[in-house]
Parts: C-alpha cells; sequence; structure tokens
C-alpha cells in the first residue's frame, strides 16, 4: 500500500452556519441532496454540515489539486458506514477527474472527522 497523499482541513462552524443563512445557494452548490437530507435531521445541523465541508477540502489536498481539475463539492459525498465510519463516495465528473489524477482506478481513502462546539476537523489519507 503506498500513500499518494494526506489531507486536513479545520473550519470555524460559525462561518458554515453564516454561509447557510446568507447564500440560498450554498447547500446546493456544496452538499449532495442526501447529504442535505442527513445533516437537516440532526439536531445540530450546523456542525455536520461543517464536518462534511472540512472532509471535503482534506480530501482535495490529499490529492493535491483543490478544488480544480472538474472536481465539484456536491459530487464529492460525505456519509457513514453502517458501523458509523465515514466513508467519501465520488460520482460524476469529479469521479473521472479523480481517477485521472490518481492514474488509477481503485484507490482507498481513509477519512476521519470530528468537532468540538466551534471547529470541524477532517483528514483524508488516499493509498494506492
Amino acid at each position: 500500500m503506498k500513500i499518494f497523499g494526506i489531507g486536513i482541513d479545520i473550519i470555524n462552524c460559525e462561518r458554515i452556519k453564516s454561509s447557510l443563512k446568507k447564500n440560498v445557494n450554498f447547500k446546493k452548490r456544496i452538499y449532495s441532496k442526501s447529504e442535505i437530507t442527513a445533516c437537516s435531521k440532526k439536531l445540530n445541523n450546523t456542525n455536520c454540515f461543517a464536518k462534511k465541508y472540512a472532509a471535503k477540502e482534506a480530501f482535495v489536498k490529499a490529492l493535491g489539486t483543490g478544488f480544480s481539475k472538474n472536481l465539484n463539492f456536491n459530487e464529492i459525498e460525505i456519509s457513514n458506514n453502517r458501523n458509523g465510519k465515514p466513508v467519501i463516495s465520488i460520482s460524476g465528473k469529479s469521479l473521472k477527474a479523480t481517477r485521472e489524477i490518481l492514474k488509477k482506478k481503485f484507490y482507498n481513502i481513509h477519512l476521519t472527522i470530528s468537532d468540538e462546539k466551534k471547529y470541524a476537523v477532517a483528514q483524508v489519507i488516499i493509498t494506492l
């Protein structure tokens, strides 16, 4: 197993809260429909949205590209498996771009997410 890249991101949850209130299109541009549904059900939905945002940022940092090369926020989906472990699913143009960047069809994305009142943090390690 070879490490391709490591990415980490931390975000102030108030920044996400402000964006959610001020920008009507923010949710649609950043989050998938299932992410919006999942976070909307949470009591503290601001932290839920912030954790997903941090995970997406950490992922593109691990790729080494940032949000360029046809990578779209809402095509990078953060969810949890049945055991609660956070996972990243990629679709659309972002999946094609990811495969081109990694030069591989198969890879592993390791993700961890945490939050503490004011902040959300995520780390991603991509292995080939």
